[in-house]
């Protein structure tokens, strides 16, 4: 997924927006199990999101910068190497993070019943 991204993010505003937007709806469009989709500078800036209207995209994107900085912290405190992704499960849904270039974080929100090795 985040090699689709890696080529064209630059945290330069709506320009960034524009390029990336497009590509979250492509994500999106992929599976009616996934909600939502999001890329995140890893300062928890949203630098582009296709999100539910009641999400509050400014505190969704800090959350998942953090949450994927403090995953990375942990990971190599005990010696696993560079984060590859963050899963967290909850009783609606999957939320999937993974580093989307050095600087940016896609946050991907399905539904429980995605199979995640289906998505690209």
């Amino acid at each position: 997924m985040s090699a689709m991204l890696n080529a064209k993010i630059q945290p330069s505003g709506n320009d960034a927006a524009s390029l990336i937007r497009p590509v979250l709806r492509g994500l999106n469009s992929l599976s009616t199990e996934i909600e939502a989709s999001a890329v995140v500078s890893t300062d928890g800036l949203v630098i582009a999101s296709v999100l539910a209207a009641e999400t509050d995209a400014d505190r969704f994107g800090a959350m998942c910068a953090s949450l994927l900085a403090l995953a990375d912290r942990a990971a190599q405190e005990i010696g696993r190497g560079s984060l590859k992704q963050v899963l967290v499960e909850g009783e609606m849904g999957t939320m999937l993070l993974v580093h989307a270039g050095p600087e940016a974080v896609l946050a991907v929100a399905a539904r429980p019943t995605i199979n995640l090795g289906m998505v690209p």
